[in-house]
């Protein structure tokens, strides 16, 4: 009995431990968490499809508006017919963003491939 209450307690630490490396974490501590998977939730504060850019990507950053973005979803031109319109799809929502967090110029971000990745969440 001792040995099973003892198997418990470890599996309920594991699993926290693993709910805890890929938490919810806002666009603001993005940075922090480079190299990490993780789900990363703000408001879509500006949009941007650069059609003239190589790899013609489109920006959604949130928070805060570029210039000053402190996180960007970056959907490359590829991936965006899979999108639809994403400016207007996402542009004011409040959104959350699964994957892998990188640093592009000192701006976090995380690459969105598929839909799937981002789903506008019901919070204001």
């Amino acid at each position: 009995m001792q040995k099973i209450r003892v198997a418990v307690i470890l599996l309920a630490a594991a699993v926290a431990v693993a709910a805890q490396q890929t938490g919810t974490i806002t666009a603001a501590e993005a940075k922090d968490h480079v190299g990490e998977h993780a789900t990363v939730c703000g408001q879509v504060a500006s949009t941007h499809f650069a059609a003239r850019s190589r790899g013609t990507p489109t920006f959604l950053n949130l928070d805060k508006p570029y210039p000053n973005q402190i996180f960007t979803i970056v959907i490359w031109g590829s991936d965006r017919p899979k999108f639809g319109d994403p400016e207007q799809t996402y542009q004011g929502k409040r959104v959350c963003v699964i994957g892998t967090i990188s640093s592009f110029r000192g701006v976090a971000e995380v690459v969105a491939r598929d839909p799937g990745q981002i789903r506008i969440s019901g919070k204001p």
